[in-house]
């Protein structure tokens, strides 16, 4: 054994007995394999796998980087003990709740939607007060919105909460569906990209029935969307003993619709929600890492694909900082932790995959745009420009790289058009293939809750997704914030179980 970190964790028997309780913790190498262990003086020892691969690990962790302090962002709620004294990290996508009503009830859900004997459900005006308060958060207001649930399509005024979203000043707005109602019409698709919804994150956890349930609905949709050229990513939660040797033909599925589906992002099982109390063993066997997530990959592609294709997500972090030395202005930082999640794209050619990194020297390329971002002094953009130039074609390998491809030309569109939307030669037949574990009390590292970039605006502030989800402030936020069933059928002459889904399984 080797000792790789000190950390400071949570109890994970005291957070089930209603107390986020803070202790110290270790990050190990055993085996060849990274783990978090750590001891309660009350509960006694725990041990969850982080990586299983050390030079997996090794490598994610160099790009480690320290953001800009975000004062706004909650570092406790409702009389918890602090866990750290200052966030570090900005907002790279905020979560708007609007909803814990759904029309399914699966099992791993965070939300523990329809179970908890309370309906979360915020009204218009307070939706934009949400959405304002993320805007006008400092040092850098949100930019990327999710509109999240429960399941968003069971509120009837979805449209205006997106028309809200676009009023307020989010550049991206994206909705998170298990693509049950977009599977019943083509119209409803239409009307959502209508409202410009930029990008669905749609549910789908398997290319069979067994594993995914609702295969057909989400194929329908798919097609639904295909029809009016809304953009999606496939967003499968990894579960082991459950999906995992799925993992490889959801890419694969996604590359045979590269048309429509512009990313997968898979999310291995966080234990919280409806899954905070589950016994050792079973958690155990179905905790799913970065690592076996890749193995499946590498297995399903030959090695074609494989883990050194993925980089962590502060690795584009030289990117904000060239920005902001062009524009002289705040930009949005990358700086969540390495272990937070990784991703790569991959472009697809004659029936092969070509991860970017098989044709650019993309370590290179990010070196050479942090030595521009230090630039100083007089034509400081004449100068970075022509560094762009005379260099940019020294890192693609162009007989590697797939047909036609120019990083000169998509670069120089971008800076140009100035928008996403420059960007879509680079976008073009090729996905978006990434992975965001979340954390949970089992294995919940501090300094990585410290650097999370994806939050929830919520009545309470800004809420790291980690503390909201993996430690229940949300659970808390959403009580304080309900009415019971009961008070919401009588307001609304509803009934609850209208909610749920009547052409095939729940969960």
């Amino acid at each position: 054994m080797k000792e790789l970190e000190e950390i400071k964790s949570v109890c994970p028997a005291c957070y089930r007995d209603g107390m986020v309780q803070q202790i110290d913790a270790k990050i190990i190498e055993e085996d060849g394999k990274v783990w978090i262990t750590k001891k309660c003086s009350k509960h006694g020892s725990f041990k969850d796998i982080y990586f299983g691969d050390v030079n997996l690990y090794n490598k994610w962790m160099k790009y480690e980087v320290t953001g800009t302090p975000s004062p706004d962002v909650k570092t406790t709620l409702f009389g918890e003990p602090e866990l750290y004294s200052e966030h570090r990290s900005q907002s790279v996508l905020t979560n708007l709740l609007i909803t814990n009503r759904c029309n399914l009830r699966c099992s791993y859900c965070f939300m523990n939607a329809g179970a908890s004997g309370v309906v979360y459900e915020p009204t218009l005006d307070g939706i934009r007060q949400l959405m304002q308060q993320a805007r006008d958060e400092k040092p850098v207001g949100s930019r990327a919105i999710q509109v999240t649930g429960g399941e968003p399509t069971v509120r009837d005024d979805l449209f205006e909460i997106i028309r809200i979203a676009k009023e307020v000043g989010f550049s991206h707005v994206q909705l998170n569906t298990n693509g049950i109602k977009l599977a019943e019409s083509v119209e409803y698709c239409r009307r959502l990209k209508d409202e410009k919804v930029n990008t669905v994150y749609m549910s789908f956890d398997g290319v069979t029935k067994k594993t995914n349930p609702w295969i057909d609905q989400a194929k329908q949709a798919i097609e639904n969307m295909r029809k009016v050229n809304l953009k999606l990513v496939l967003v499968p939660v990894l579960i082991g003993g459950k999906n995992v040797h799925e993992t490889g033909k959801i890419l694969r599925f996604a590359f045979d619709n590269i048309d429509i589906i512009r990313g997968v992002n898979y999310q291995p099982i966080s234990f919280c929600g409806r899954v905070t109390k589950i016994k050792d063993e079973k958690r155990e066997q179905q905790r799913v890492d970065y690592v076996q997530m890749f193995e499946e990959i590498e297995k399903e592609f030959d090695g074609e694909i494989s883990r050194d294709d993925f980089y962590p997500v502060p690795f584009v972090f030289p990117i904000s900082r060239l920005i902001e030395s062009l524009k002289g202005e705040d930009q949005v930082e990358f700086t969540a932790h390495p272990g937070c999640g990784g991703a790569t794209y991959i472009f697809w050619e004659d029936g092969k995959p070509i991860p970017i990194t098989r044709f650019i020297d993309v370590e290179g390329f990010m070196e050479f745009i942090n030595k521009q971002s230090e630039k100083r002094g007089p034509f400081k953009k004449v100068r970075i420009a022509t560094a762009f130039l005379n260099k940019i074609d020294t890192f693609v390998d162009k007989e590697k790289a797939p047909h036609g491809f120019n990083l000169k030309k998509i670069l120089k569109d971008a800076a140009i058009g100035g928008s996403y939307d420059s960007l879509r030669a680079f976008h073009y037949n090729s996905l978006f293939v990434g992975s965001m574990w979340f954390q949970d009390s089992f294995n919940l590292n501090v300094d990585r809750l410290q650097r999370c970039v994806i939050h929830y605006t919520t009545f309470e502030g800004i809420v790291p997704f980690c503390a909201y989800n993996g430690l229940g402030f949300g659970d808390k936020i959403r009580e304080k914030h309900s009415l019971s069933i009961k008070e919401w059928e009588e307001k609304t002459g509803r009934k609850i179980r209208d909610d749920l889904w009547t052409k095939g399984p729940l969960t």
